[in-house]
């Protein structure tokens, strides 16, 4: 069977090599819909769902290149705290959300504030990490919902078929 441009449903337990599980469809309780091979998601696990069968469980290795990309030194960047409203209240070593150019927030780890200056991880938690995943296809299908985009995308919110969101709708 081949599932590209399919709208399909998957529960999956991702875990790192260590044997640490980082996400669970399983948990809770909703499984992942996306269209597969579309870009939605990362480019290994599009790749293990596109040939499974409905009902077949699949486990996987994900290299980092194909999940979220080798750790880049360059994405750690160091910010004046003057530059930075209310910046010295930062919490270190957890995520904030920054405003993208495209309008769009964006996930950031607070590395350290020290001698006025805060450092921020801008790399996916998860980068240089291979992954492993335990996947099982639910469904599989050339409809998507009545309710048009369902690609869990939180800032969509689009039904229209002729936006450029880069949702199948």
């Amino acid at each position: 069977m081949n599932n590209e441009g399919k709208f399909v449903k998957v529960h999956y337990i991702g875990t790192l090599d260590d044997g640490t599980e980082f996400d669970s469809s399983v948990k809770t309780g909703k499984p992942l819909e996306f269209v597969c091979m579309a870009g939605q998601m990362i480019k290994g696990f599009d790749n293990a769902v596109r040939d499974m069968e409905v009902g077949e469980t699949k486990k996987v290795h994900i290299l980092a290149k194909d999940a979220y990309g080798t750790y880049r030194d360059d994405l750690v960047q160091i910010v004046e705290l003057s530059k930075i409203p209310n910046g010295e209240d930062l919490p270190v070593g957890q995520t904030v959300y920054f405003m993208g150019q495209d309008g769009y927030p964006f996930p950031v780890r607070v590395v350290s504030i020290e001698e006025g200056k805060a450092t921020f991880d801008l790399n996916h938690e998860l980068a240089g990490k291979d992954l492993n995943f335990e996947i099982t296809l639910l469904d599989s299908s050339d409809e998507l919902p009545e309710d048009g985009c369902d690609c869990g995308d939180e800032h969509c919110g689009c039904d229209d078929d002729d936006c450029d969101c880069g949702h199948r709708h």
